[in-house]
């Protein structure tokens, strides 16, 4: 080989790497933000074809606020939270690619000279392991990739469960607030009336004080409240990508329902093929078996197989044909791979177990307080019935001056504290109902179905 020829094969080399570079991608600096993305109102940041949440569906605001539905579709797509976690659908996406690409050949190009002659060689090879490993790597990153929007569903599921709950609390509190002003005003009364009562001299000191603690009772309770529906009012605004101090209406009630015990039952058989955090980690244990597969094909011998283009430096001749180098499994067959995936398999199988025994007792546990709550409440529903009744007696005894004023505010205090525990075990009964569709997976707006 002359010297202009091996100088020729050496550039066409070169031009060869070159070219392989011409499709590279590009860096590109990305700032990060320098402010809050917070939107002042209320709006859906996402398209309503989007929407894929089981049971949530494109949903008309209301004119006069924001019901439950539309505090849950507010969330679910515009918590700042989900915003980034469905990013790493992205990177599942990415990920997938990578698994099904094989690797790149490898091209050699070497120069040598003698007294007599010029020489070199040009020589192309390929990894040929890549193909035998290749499905177990696509088909476990096809799983990842489903891991992944598994994952993000359930945080989806446990935002619109959040939504709701802080939508009950709420509106609670709005009904409470309204009561506890009541017993406020109610009690606030009877001590002016008592105070200027007892600097007549017909009522004692005692009866005064006594006013003077229910009164303030009434005050701190209101307080407290207040402060409680400010928290969770930024909670809820937070949830919503909204800014703190945005103003929300709600209207509306809570539309979650109680489940019969044959209903409880089937939706608990059913928890690993609905609950999206099961079928997550079940693509996760699917995406760690095909890890394992991989490791197990990886034991075979490392084969690389090319040509090689050559022209010998002393006698001038040229030469060209295949070449193949075989690692030999004496000592290493990737032994120590296939124990550790098959030990993280084992611990895989394991969390899922424990996930799927702690979702059923959850369940039961909520189950059971929901149908408790339910009993209390109807029990306080009779209680309150009465309540109603003998508080218009004594009021009417009252005006007629047939009753003790202490006995009359007695009467009207228990009333009014009934009143308030009944909005509360309310509140407390909607709230289990809902924790109760979300850790049984139910689509969200699951019809009733009567609890006996």
């Amino acid at each position: 080989m002359s010297a202009p020829r091996s100088a020729r094969l050496i550039a066409f080399s070169l031009w060869i790497a070159l070219l392989s570079l011409a499709g590279c991608a590009v860096y590109h600096p990305v700032s990060l933000p320098a402010a809050p993305d917070l939107t002042p109102e209320p709006a859906l940041t996402v398209p309503a074809s989007e929407f894929w949440l089981p049971g949530l569906e494109p949903h008309r605001f209301p004119a006069n606020g924001l019901d439950e539905t539309a505090v849950v579709t507010l969330a679910v797509f515009d918590n700042p939270d989900l915003k980034a976690a469905r990013l790493q659908t992205g990177v599942a996406r990415a990920q997938l690619l990578q698994a099904g690409l094989l690797p790149d050949p490898q091209l050699s190009a070497g120069l040598a000279t003698s007294d007599l002659n010029y020489g070199g060689d040009v020589g192309l090879s390929e990894d040929l392991r890549a193909l035998i490993t290749r499905g177990a790597a696509t088909a476990g990153a096809r799983a990842h990739q489903q891991q992944v929007y598994l994952n993000i569903l359930w945080q989806e599921w446990q935002v619109a469960e959040k939504a709701r709950e802080l939508f009950i609390q709420l509106r609670s509190d709005e009904e409470l607030r309204d009561m506890l002003a009541s017993t406020r005003d109610f009690f606030a009364d009877r001590y002016h009336q008592d105070q200027a009562a007892m600097q007549k001299g017909d009522v004692t000191l005692p009866t005064v004080t006594a006013d003077l603690t229910l009164l303030t009772n009434a005050e701190t309770k209101l307080r407290q409240l207040q402060l409680n529906a400010s928290a969770a009012r930024h909670q809820l605004n937070q949830l919503l990508g909204l800014q703190p101090d945005a103003q929300i209406r709600l209207t509306g009630s809570a539309a979650s329902q109680p489940l019969s015990k044959q209903a409880f039952q089937a939706a608990v058989a059913a928890l690993p093929h609905r609950r999206a955090d099961l079928l997550a980690l079940q693509a996760g244990y699917e995406a760690q078996e095909q890890t394992v597969r991989e490791a197990v094909l990886a034991q075979f011998p490392d084969l690389t197989a090319g040509v090689v283009l050559s022209r010998d430096p002393v006698e001038g001749v040229n030469s060209f044909g295949p070449t193949v180098s075989l690692s030999l499994p004496l000592f290493n067959r990737n032994r120590g791979q296939i124990a550790v995936q098959r030990a993280t398999r084992a611990v895989l199988r394991q969390t899922y177990q424990a996930r799927l025994d702690e979702a059923a007792g959850q369940a039961d546990q909520v189950w059971k307080a929901a149908n408790i709550l339910q009993a209390q409440l109807r029990d306080l529903d009779a209680r309150l019935s009465v309540l109603e009744s003998t508080a218009a007696a004594a009021r009417k005894d009252f005006r007629e001056g047939n009753l003790a004023a202490a006995s009359y505010v007695n009467v009207e205090s228990s009333l009014l504290a009934a009143q308030a525990e009944a909005i509360e075990l309310g509140a407390s009964l909607e709230g289990a109902q809902s924790a109760l569709q979300a850790l049984l997976g139910l689509p969200l707006g699951t019809p009733a179905i009567s609890a006996k």
